[in-house]
């Protein structure tokens, strides 16, 4: 029943920006007390985990609004009714340095990529394809800044009933939707998955 009542509640027109200073408000509001999970605040793949551990929450809030203040933009941000309602982070890999220290998800190879490395949704907007249509987004962004390799790290439950406990880094369904492809799976549930974005013509 409750899969129904999402459908019938689907948000329609979403809209996307990017997390500037302008917008912080918009995080703070989307991501709450909580810094979206358990004091994260979009840190865990920017910091080593002692450094994670030691910054969890407030201090990982503080060195998340300096990233947006010194207008790097870490993600974007879906919006339904003007309403903040999901998340996607990305960046170079290379300021993802935690990424390195996983067995699991280390670089496949030497090419520059970028990493689509986390997802956000309100509560009542999950499992209603924001993740997906974010990762469109994203996409769009990229090709709008040169275009490149972009890689993802989602999960494939084996039980799919309870993927919401363990899809912070996004569903492999949602990554296979919108063309990306696997290249390596370290550990069963974990592939590494890349698109080649082209570059927008102006």
């Amino acid at each position: 029943m409750a899969t129904r009542a999402n459908k019938l509640t689907k948000p329609a027109g979403l809209k996307f920006q990017p997390a500037t200073a302008a917008r912080w408000p918009d995080v703070e509001k989307l991501f709450g007390e909580r810094g979206a999970c358990n004091g994260c605040w979009c840190m865990w793949w920017r910091f080593l985990r002692s450094e994670w551990r030691a910054k969890r929450g407030a201090g990982n809030r503080a060195a998340f609004k300096r990233i947006v203040e010194a207008n790097e933009v870490p993600g974007l941000l879906a919006y339904a009714d003007g309403e903040p309602i999901g998340w996607c982070a990305f960046a170079s890999r290379d300021a993802y340095p935690s990424l390195d220290k996983s067995r699991v998800l280390a670089r496949v190879d030497d090419k520059p990529v970028w990493s689509v490395s986390c997802f956000f949704v309100a509560p009542k907007f999950r499992r209603m394809g924001v993740s997906t249509a974010l990762i469109r987004a994203t996409l769009e962004h990229i090709a709008n800044c040169g275009g490149g390799i972009v890689e993802g790290y989602p999960n494939e439950p084996e039980n799919p009933d309870g993927a919401d406990l363990y899809s912070w880094t996004g569903l492999a369904s949602s990554f296979r939707a919108v063309g990306f492809t696997e290249v390596a799976r370290r550990s069963p549930t974990r592939p590494i998955m890349r698109k080649v974005v082209r570059p927008k013509k102006r």
